[in-house]
């Protein structure tokens, strides 16, 4: 029965049409973890004397085992971000003899193959072969990576249990960031020692081995809880079944006071509300806002004004650079409904245009109590959101009609790639490289305030010549259209 579930879904993997399309992005994504391997590698091969020469009094094993807490710490929240649970198109085998159990256990099995519970692979390997070079016991190396083994298997199972909590949430992934920099906290103020609860474990384990038992154990625990959760949704009526929610009648009659492309702003808004992929764009202002705070407080950053206007126009564009990245994608599942309407379509594209520079006036507006760091802070992030709305707000909408991937709605965004192609990599030259090399080139050629005019000048010409730019822009998505419809209509 594996064999014919890999079958299947070697079949559907190469014969489907998002396999030719994201072809650019596998390869790019191949690269990055060919980067990681070899990464890992090298530490692997070399933590070991890096450790003994920088603490020459030190253990290095015991080092590293003291260590180990960060490294869980840091596995389970990239996997929340990156790691998905692998699934199969399971509706049409639910009409067909196959034991439910025969599904769900393959499908946590093939979990245990992720590049995720592979790559650690090329770090503990390697380091536990130095150890048998340098003259430690096999039995404790051994035991080692056989524990280290299972503690990679025991975040890959618990990450899917915190997914399935967190998904509940509008606000999915700062759960998990708040808790993680709680224990963080906790940890490095010497609260709770969890690097010495952790390390003692372990250590514990080597001495009586007998103590393996316990991973073991609560490797199956997680196991069974995640077969049980699976389990329990594999059924033809919880694929089917619509669910039972109180509809949010919120009509935003502020809206109107935009005339004519009132109902549109309105549809832009419901969708920030209502799907989980659009929602979480929301969290990201905070974000986005108190970005200045990992700079402006500390003194290595001060005197260093060319990141000021990349700090700006991200602070105050992160709005605009989350959601105009995806213009028109946000709409690709009714895309071919909304081009039948009776509509000028300048009105459609004005409303997400009036909906990123509002949001570009509000985030400047919050942000202004950073004058506290510096009036030329304040200053720079006045230019910055200036250049957003004259020039950015433009690159985006011009980006947008590039976008040939459907979106799913129903997916979280936290690196997610499904929807991103090409165009939202190369669009980061117009939107932060250009305004913050110039920026930096001129400050340094001349003074900072010439720097401040020509950044604020760039934004003013373009807000100057909006109507034109509009109407370019506009005609250019009327001329990719039916392109757009035809690539929005296929499924990924």
């Amino acid at each position: 029965m594996i064999k014919h579930f890999l079958n299947l879904e070697w079949k559907q993997y190469f014969r489907s049409q998002y396999w030719q399309r994201g072809i650019a992005l596998k390869i790019l994504m191949g690269f990055f973890a060919l980067y990681f391997t070899v990464m890992f590698l090298a530490m692997g091969f070399g933590i070991f004397y890096i450790l003994k020469k920088q603490f020459p009094d030190s253990d290095p094993f015991v080092t590293v085992t003291g260590f180990l807490f960060y490294w869980m710490l840091g596995d389970l929240v990239m996997r929340f971000f990156l790691q998905k649970l692998p699934v199969m198109t399971v509706k049409p085998l639910l009409t067909l003899p196959i034991k439910r159990s025969q599904v769900v256990n393959y499908v946590l099995g093939k979990s245990a193959t992720s590049f995720f519970n592979i790559l650690p692979l090329f770090a503990i390997i390697p380091f536990g072969a130095v150890l048998l070079n340098e003259g430690y016991k096999t039995n404790t190396v051994l035991v080692w990576v056989i524990t280290l083994l299972l503690i990679v298997l025991i975040i890959n199972f618990l990450n899917f249990i915190i997914e399935s909590l967190s998904s509940k949430t509008s606000i999915s992934f700062l759960p998990i960031v708040g808790i993680a920099g709680t224990l963080f906290a906790l940890n490095h103020f010497n609260i709770v020692s969890f690097s010495s609860i952790i390390s003692s474990g372990i250590m514990g384990i080597i001495e009586n081995p007998m103590m393996i038992g316990v991973p073991i154990l609560i490797l199956i625990i997680l196991y069974m809880y995640n077969y049980y959760i699976l389990k329990s949704k594999l059924y033809i009526d919880s694929s089917v079944q619509d669910k039972i929610k109180e509809a949010n009648t919120s009509e935003l009659a502020w809206t109107r006071k935009f005339g004519d492309i009132a109902p549109f702003m309105q549809l832009d808004l419901k969708l920030l509300w209502r799907n989980k992929r659009a929602k979480s764009t929301l969290p990201m202002l905070a974000i986005g806002l108190l970005y200045g705070l990992f700079f402006y407080p500390q003194p290595m950053y001060q005197d260093k004004e060319f990141l000021y206007a990349f700090i700006g126009i991200f602070s105050t564009g992160i709005f605009l650079i989350n959601f105009g990245q995806f213009i028109p994608a946000w709409d690709s599942s009714y895309y071919k409904m909304l081009m039948s309407q009776n509509f000028e379509y300048k009105q459609y594209l004005k409303s997400k245009f009036t909906l990123m520079s509002l949001s570009v006036v509000i985030l400047f507006v919050l942000g202004i109590p950073y004058v506290y760091f510096g009036w030329k802070i304040l200053i720079a992030h006045f230019a910055a959101a200036i250049y957003n709305i004259g020039v950015n707000t433009h690159v985006m909408m011009y980006g947008g009609t590039f976008n040939r991937k459907k979106i799913n709605l129903d997916e979280k965004a936290a690196f997610n790639f499904q929807g991103t192609g090409a165009v939202q990599w190369i669009i980061g030259i117009p939107l932060m490289i250009i305004p913050m090399g110039i920026f930096a080139l001129v400050n340094w050629l001349v003074n900072f305030e010439l720097a401040i005019a020509i950044l604020t000048g760039m934004g003013l010409i373009g807000i100057v010549l909006h109507q034109k730019l509009m109407t370019t822009i506009t005609n250019r998505y009327l001329k990719v259209k039916y392109k757009m419809i035809e690539a929005f209509s296929q499924e990924n």
